[in-house]
């Protein structure tokens, strides 16, 4: 496991959510080298499908760079040391977002959720 401080760098993801994030990378890196970032990133996504329904992406890595379009409630961006984590499930656009937003952020205003960003050990 790697010992020290997840930093939320951007989410706009249910608290829950993020926790459950941050509790499968914590998992994920006592099973497996932070080299093996593929591996790593698999896992994430494969638990993440299964608790939130198909679609999540997962880009995990030291250097990468990114654009991408996601459902509004539905987007995880953190770091664990050098190690970074992006988990977003995808949308085609503005219109298909609006039409089908993600479970969470429907979740969130039904329950009159706030999404806050926050520091967490693992």
């Amino acid at each position: 496991m790697l010992e020290g401080k997840a930093v939320m760098v951007e989410t706009d993801i249910l608290q829950t959510m993020q926790q459950k994030a941050l509790d499968l990378t914590s998992k994920v890196l006592d099973l497996f080298d932070v080299t093996e970032a593929t591996e790593i990133g698999r896992f994430i996504k494969k638990e993440f499908d299964r608790t939130y329904g198909p679609g999540w992406q997962c880009i995990v890595g030291a250097d990468f760079g990114s654009f991408v379009t996601h459902c509004h409630g539905c987007f995880i961006y953190f770091c664990v040391g050098n190690l970074a984590v992006l988990m977003f499930r995808g949308a085609a656009g503005p219109e298909a977002e609006a039409k089908q937003p993600c479970a969470a952020a429907l979740e969130a205003i039904q329950a009159g959720s706030s999404y806050s960003l926050h520091h967490f050990v693992l």
